[in-house]
């Protein structure tokens, strides 16, 4: 009987540890592309993976952390790059352009334009709708340093973590989705 209850307890920890490395029903995507059509597919997918059920993940990195930025907020003390940086690249998410077609703006004001009639979320709604829904995001450090981003210029988002590579890691390995847009 002795051997029996050892057999059983061995068969439980394997199938928690199996249990462990079995993917959940969470989708983790990262976000490197900082262009508008990209952005709103990405937020279409977080959001629609929250509406089936699933956890959604998005780690923002390069060019998507400027998506991030805060058109309200500023801040001093940064270097010359940093500046320049912050000069050169949209700060929010109502200031970022299209991947194609963008024709010096007027590709994007078209868009906007089109979304608007036609009842498309804007991308600033589609960001407030991922945080009504609980749509987590990350963002990477490495890349705001390298942008001269500061934590403070960032919106305000329920939960927002500033992380590195391996805590995204973490998510997607759990993850039975994981896309890079």
């Amino acid at each position: 009987m002795e051997n029996i209850e050892k057999q059983m307890a061995d068969l439980k920890s394997q199938v928690e540890a199996l249990d462990k490395k079995t993917p959940g029903s969470k989708l983790s995507m990262v976000v490197f592309s900082g262009d508008l059509d990209k952005a709103l597919a990405a937020f279409i997918i977080a959001t629609g993976a929250v509406a089936m059920g699933l956890e959604a993940v998005m780690f923002f990195t390069f060019w998507g952390t400027s998506i991030l930025r805060s058109k309200k907020k500023k801040v001093s003390g940064k270097d010359l790059m940093s500046k320049m940086f912050g000069f050169m690249l949209p700060k929010g998410a109502s200031k970022v352009k299209l991947s194609q077609m963008n024709m010096g703006g007027m590709g994007t004001a078209m868009m906007k334009s089109l979304m608007k009639k036609k009842n498309v979320a804007s991308l600033d709604e589609m960001i407030n709708m991922a945080s009504e829904l609980g749509v987590k995001i990350y963002v990477c450090e490495m890349s705001m340093d390298l942008m001269g981003f500061k934590r403070e210029e960032m919106i305000d988002y329920p939960g927002l973590e500033f992380c590195g590579v391996a805590k995204f890691l973490e998510e997607a390995n759990g993850s039975k989705i994981q896309m890079f847009i």
